[in-house]
């Protein structure tokens, strides 16, 4: 089942900071990398991705510069700062308080139970 974007607004910016944590890596490609890890569950659209790379990048979370992508075209890629580092550790931690929540309610919910 595919997930909305409204479903998965909010972490748009841990998934960037994740995959950039392996490599830099440039918008197109970073795109394709998402798709491919959700299993093609969600597709990000090119203007979430880059409102994301511009919003990190003035957080001062990414900084940019020019490079070539494997075909020989020129491209802006990203790269996480260490600022980044920590904000993407802080972010996990969030998602995992936020996980434990709402599967308290999902798991009440399935076995019948009202607080």
């Amino acid at each position: 089942m595919p997930i909305s974007a409204d479903a998965i607004r909010g972490y748009v910016d841990l998934m960037v900071l994740s995959l950039l944590r392996d490599s830099p890596s440039y918008a197109y490609e970073l795109a394709q990398r998402i798709t491919s890890m959700s299993g093609d569950d969600y597709a990000i659209k090119q203007t979430t991705l880059y409102s994301a790379v511009k919003r990190l990048e003035a957080g001062g979370l990414v900084s940019s510069f020019a490079g070539v992508s494997p075909s020989g075209k020129p491209r802006t890629y990203y790269r996480i700062a260490d600022a980044g580092l920590a904000y993407f550790d802080l972010k996990v931690a969030e998602w995992r308080s936020t996980k434990s929540v709402v599967d308290r309610f999902i798991d009440a919910a399935s076995e019948g139970v009202s607080q």
